[in-house]
């Protein structure tokens, strides 16, 4: 390894350093910071725009953002309330399969946040520690990314695959199973979690000073009444999700005549994209939503900053690689060979930083697919991702720590003693176990 190598790793380093203490935008900023460090100061020439990818998230979020403008995530979250409340006494098994189904239809975890209060409400209610379905419903909110076939990380992986005969359907057939089944583990797991109410010290300090009591609902805002256009929102973009899985299971959907001799089966990226964009249109005509409003909404705003995170990251880690690639793969690629599950641990280590599946994806999925692992099994390892629950400073994780007013969700005196540690190994781990299971079978 020579010294031009270790500089540009350092540069790699410190743009990721900057990029995480800014946080939001500034991750992808400087990201494209280090591209030009690596462009100017070493010469390298920068490697192609990850094109397809930003296509994808950029017309999914458009429609999303629609949704929400017109209601729809607010009658989505209406109606995941309505599931939890019917289920009180289970409420630590239904709470994360509520916040997974809505997060995987929606493709985005937002969803979540305003379902927080509603199971602190039920679980504190009934006597059961609020810790338990918070801290595992947050984490599968997180899970269900990594198989919401219209999810920014997984329209990473799809623009990733696709060249190597794997697509949404693979994904799907892996990521699907594998994350459900690890987050019922980590659920049942979490049914023996912490004291009871009744016997745990400082909740009872807390009922003797008068700021809790038991049984008693958490003051919340006055539910607004949905907009005209709500319903439709979500059932027209719903539909969009469900076009989209159907045309990956049959390519008949996207074959089209085209102008040769020869019927063109139109990429996936681009039929996602096609469709996306009829669904926010269709939205914002059938629902006479304000399109003035779509890029003010949180999703949009969530939606630009993976859009920055990925262009400014990926090109740096596509620059960096295709420069070194001699170097770089045939260091690792015997590891990899050797032990191809322990790529999933360079993909956690590095999405505890990047706080973004999607960036990490990007990042680093092709630097799998360099060293020869197996698409299967880089598609088992895809929840890895999922690692930024282990510092608990990311924004679901605090919102379910603000809400829990018994304070029985919380970060522990050693900072990583926190309520999302245990549910947050056990599904990263069961779903990456799983999933390479699961994948064994594609290969």
């Amino acid at each position: 390894m020579d010294i031009k190598l270790i500089l540009e790793f350092l540069v790699i380093l410190g743009a990721l350093a900057m990029g995480a203490r800014a946080g939001g935008v500034g991750l992808g900023l400087w990201g494209a910071v280090g591209l030009l460090v690596l462009v100017v100061g070493f010469g390298i020439a920068p490697a192609a725009i990850p094109g397809e990818v930003l296509l994808i998230v950029l017309t999914v979020i458009m429609a999303a953002s629609a949704m929400e403008v017109a209601g729809g995530i607010d009658f989505l979250v209406q109606v995941a309330e309505k599931i939890i409340r019917k289920n009180p006494k289970q409420v630590t098994i239904v709470a994360p399969l509520v916040t997974y189904g809505f997060t995987f239809a929606a493709g985005t975890g937002h969803i979540v946040y305003p379902l927080l209060p509603v199971i602190y409400e039920v679980a504190h209610e009934n006597g059961i520690r609020p810790e338990r379905p918070m801290a595992v419903a947050t984490i599968a909110s997180q899970q269900a990314i990594t198989a919401s076939p219209v999810s920014a990380a997984t329209a990473a992986m799809i623009g990733l695959m696709a060249s190597h005969g794997y697509g949404l359907v693979q994904i799907l057939l892996i990521c699907v199973p594998s994350t459900i089944l690890a987050v019922l583990i980590a659920a049942f797991v979490q049914l023996r979690v912490g004291k009871e109410l009744k016997d745990d010290p400082e909740y009872q300090k807390l009922l003797a000073s008068g700021e809790l009591t038991a049984g008693g609902k958490s003051a919340g805002a006055v539910k607004q009444p949905l907009r005209a256009g709500a319903k439709a929102s979500a059932f027209i973009f719903l539909s969009g999700v469900t076009l989209i899985v159907l045309a990956g299971i049959f390519p008949e959907l996207r074959t089209v005549a085209g102008t040769g001799p020869k019927p063109v089966v139109m990429t996936m990226p681009i039929s996602i994209a096609i469709v996306m964009l009829a669904v926010a249109a269709l939205i914002l005509t059938v629902t006479k939503a304000p399109v003035g409003e779509v890029p003010k909404c949180k999703t949009c705003q969530s939606g630009v900053t993976a859009i920055i995170g990925i262009l400014g990251l990926a090109w740096l880690g596509d620059t960096f690689i295709n420069a070194n690639r001699d170097v770089i793969i045939g260091g690792l690629s015997d590891m990899a060979k050797a032990a191809p599950w322990t790529f999933a641990i360079g993909l956690f280590i590095a999405s505890m930083l990047l706080y973004s599946q999607a960036a990490t994806t990007r990042a680093l999925m092709p630097l799998g697919i360099s060293l020869g692992i197996p698409i299967p099994y880089l598609i088992g390892m895809f929840p890895a991702v999922n690692g930024y629950f282990f510092i608990p400073n990311y924004g679901t994780l605090i919102a379910a720590m603000q809400f829990d007013r018994s304070k029985t969700t919380r970060i522990g005196k050693y900072l990583l003693n926190h309520s999302f540690m245990l549910p947050g190994v056990i599904c990263t781990v069961g779903a990456v176990g799983i999933g390479l299971l699961i994948g064994s079978f594609f290969k």
